[in-house]
Protein backbone atom coordinates (compact mmCIF):
# COMPACT_ATOMS: atom_id res chain seq x y z
CA UNK A 1 0.00 0.00 0.00
CA UNK A 2 2.37 3.03 -1.14
CA UNK A 3 1.40 6.38 0.58
CA UNK A 4 -0.65 4.55 3.29
CA UNK A 5 0.80 4.12 6.91
CA UNK A 6 2.85 0.49 6.16
CA UNK A 7 5.35 -1.32 6.49
CA UNK A 8 6.97 -0.81 3.03
CA UNK A 9 8.70 2.48 2.19
CA UNK A 10 6.33 5.28 0.67
CA UNK A 11 8.37 5.74 -2.50
CA UNK A 12 6.94 8.02 -5.38
CA UNK A 13 9.36 7.35 -8.26
CA UNK A 14 7.55 5.59 -11.20
CA UNK A 15 9.51 4.59 -14.20
CA UNK A 16 11.86 7.93 -14.90
CA UNK A 17 14.22 9.06 -17.96
CA UNK A 18 15.56 12.21 -16.85
CA UNK A 19 15.81 13.11 -20.56
CA UNK A 20 11.90 13.37 -21.76
CA UNK A 21 10.06 16.36 -20.69
CA UNK A 22 8.54 16.34 -17.52
CA UNK A 23 5.07 17.52 -16.03
CA UNK A 24 4.58 21.39 -15.58
CA UNK A 25 5.13 22.54 -11.80
CA UNK A 26 2.11 22.25 -9.23
CA UNK A 27 1.01 25.76 -9.01
CA UNK A 28 -2.42 25.71 -8.66
CA UNK A 29 -3.36 21.53 -7.88
CA UNK A 30 -7.10 21.46 -6.40
CA UNK A 31 -5.33 18.90 -3.70
CA UNK A 32 -2.59 21.38 -2.88
CA UNK A 33 -4.42 23.04 0.06
CA UNK A 34 -5.02 19.85 2.26
CA UNK A 35 -0.82 18.64 1.47
CA UNK A 36 1.56 19.58 3.27
CA UNK A 37 5.19 19.33 1.54
CA UNK A 38 8.24 18.77 3.88
CA UNK A 39 11.72 19.76 2.38
CA UNK A 40 14.35 17.52 4.06
CA UNK A 41 18.29 17.96 3.77
CA UNK A 42 20.64 16.11 5.84
CA UNK A 43 20.72 18.31 8.73
CA UNK A 44 24.37 20.10 9.45
CA UNK A 45 26.48 21.24 12.81
CA UNK A 46 27.22 24.42 10.61
CA UNK A 47 24.25 26.92 11.23
CA UNK A 48 24.45 28.33 8.01
CA UNK A 49 23.72 24.81 5.91
CA UNK A 50 20.92 24.68 8.17
CA UNK A 51 19.24 28.35 7.41
CA UNK A 52 19.88 27.58 4.00
CA UNK A 53 16.64 25.39 4.20
CA UNK A 54 14.91 27.99 5.55
CA UNK A 55 15.41 29.74 2.94
CA UNK A 56 14.81 27.21 0.39
CA UNK A 57 11.33 26.20 2.17
CA UNK A 58 10.67 30.15 2.25
CA UNK A 59 11.27 30.70 -1.83
CA UNK A 60 9.16 27.32 -2.46
CA UNK A 61 6.16 28.36 -0.48
CA UNK A 62 5.92 31.80 -2.02
CA UNK A 63 6.35 30.45 -5.78
CA UNK A 64 3.83 27.56 -5.79
CA UNK A 65 0.79 26.93 -4.15
CA UNK A 66 1.19 24.88 -1.46
CA UNK A 67 0.38 26.55 1.51
CA UNK A 68 1.98 23.97 4.35
CA UNK A 69 5.50 23.71 3.57
CA UNK A 70 8.19 22.84 6.19
CA UNK A 71 11.64 22.32 6.51
CA UNK A 72 13.08 19.00 8.10
CA UNK A 73 16.84 17.67 8.97
CA UNK A 74 17.11 14.21 8.36
CA UNK A 75 19.79 13.73 11.23
CA UNK A 76 22.02 16.45 13.36
CA UNK A 77 19.59 19.60 13.43
CA UNK A 78 16.24 20.31 14.61
CA UNK A 79 13.46 20.38 13.00
CA UNK A 80 12.96 16.21 12.43
CA UNK A 81 11.05 14.57 9.89
CA UNK A 82 8.56 13.95 12.47
CA UNK A 83 8.09 17.30 14.06
CA UNK A 84 7.79 18.68 10.29
CA UNK A 85 5.29 16.21 9.62
CA UNK A 86 3.51 16.44 12.87
CA UNK A 87 3.37 20.60 12.01
CA UNK A 88 1.38 19.82 8.64
CA UNK A 89 -0.54 17.59 10.14
CA UNK A 90 -1.55 20.75 12.48
CA UNK A 91 -2.02 23.15 9.48
CA UNK A 92 -4.56 20.40 8.11
CA UNK A 93 -2.43 18.27 6.28
CA UNK A 94 -4.10 14.45 5.18
CA UNK A 95 -1.43 14.03 2.57
CA UNK A 96 2.26 14.97 3.01
CA UNK A 97 4.67 14.87 -0.02
CA UNK A 98 8.38 14.01 1.19
CA UNK A 99 11.07 15.89 -1.06
CA UNK A 100 14.76 15.13 -0.45
CA UNK A 101 16.34 18.02 -1.15
CA UNK A 102 19.59 15.67 -1.76
CA UNK A 103 21.62 14.77 -5.40
CA UNK A 104 22.04 11.42 -5.43
CA UNK A 105 19.36 8.36 -4.68
CA UNK A 106 21.63 6.72 -2.37
CA UNK A 107 20.55 5.15 0.84
CA UNK A 108 19.30 8.33 2.62
CA UNK A 109 16.58 8.21 0.36
CA UNK A 110 15.57 5.03 -0.29
CA UNK A 111 15.90 3.59 3.56
CA UNK A 112 16.04 6.25 5.92
CA UNK A 113 14.13 9.00 4.83
CA UNK A 114 11.20 6.91 4.00
CA UNK A 115 11.50 5.28 7.03
CA UNK A 116 11.58 8.57 9.58
CA UNK A 117 8.28 9.58 7.46
CA UNK A 118 6.77 6.05 7.60
CA UNK A 119 7.56 6.85 11.49
CA UNK A 120 6.45 10.10 11.39
CA UNK A 121 3.11 9.06 9.95
CA UNK A 122 2.45 6.19 12.65
CA UNK A 123 1.46 8.59 15.18
CA UNK A 124 -1.43 10.11 12.67
CA UNK A 125 -3.97 7.56 11.19
CA UNK A 126 -5.68 8.51 8.17
CA UNK A 127 -2.69 10.72 6.80
CA UNK A 128 -1.11 9.47 3.97
CA UNK A 129 2.55 9.98 2.64
CA UNK A 130 5.08 9.75 -0.18
CA UNK A 131 8.58 10.75 -0.47
CA UNK A 132 9.44 11.75 -4.28
CA UNK A 133 12.69 11.09 -5.83
CA UNK A 134 16.19 13.38 -5.36
CA UNK A 135 17.33 15.78 -7.77
CA UNK A 136 19.27 13.41 -9.54
CA UNK A 137 19.42 13.44 -13.49
CA UNK A 138 16.76 15.83 -13.61
CA UNK A 139 17.68 17.65 -16.80
CA UNK A 140 17.67 21.29 -15.26
CA UNK A 141 20.36 20.09 -12.92
CA UNK A 142 22.70 20.20 -16.21
CA UNK A 143 21.48 23.38 -16.80
CA UNK A 144 22.62 24.42 -12.91
CA UNK A 145 26.47 22.65 -13.47
CA UNK A 146 26.66 24.73 -16.71
CA UNK A 147 25.70 27.81 -15.01
CA UNK A 148 28.31 27.14 -12.60
CA UNK A 149 31.19 26.78 -14.22
CA UNK A 150 30.11 29.74 -16.12
CA UNK A 151 30.24 32.05 -13.13
CA UNK A 152 34.19 30.56 -12.41
CA UNK A 153 34.89 30.75 -15.62
CA UNK A 154 34.01 34.48 -15.33
CA UNK A 155 35.49 35.13 -12.03
CA UNK A 156 38.69 34.20 -12.94
CA UNK A 157 38.60 36.52 -16.42
CA UNK A 158 38.70 39.29 -13.87
CA UNK A 159 41.22 37.94 -11.68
Amino acid sequence: ERGRNSSKPSLCSPQFNPFLPHSEPVVNHPKANLTGVIIVDHGSRRASSNEMLLEVVKAFREKFSFSIVEPAHMEIAEPSIAAAFDACVSQGASHVVVFPYILSPGRHWSEDIPRLARQAAETHPGVTHVVTRPFGLHPLMLTIINERIAECLEADKHR
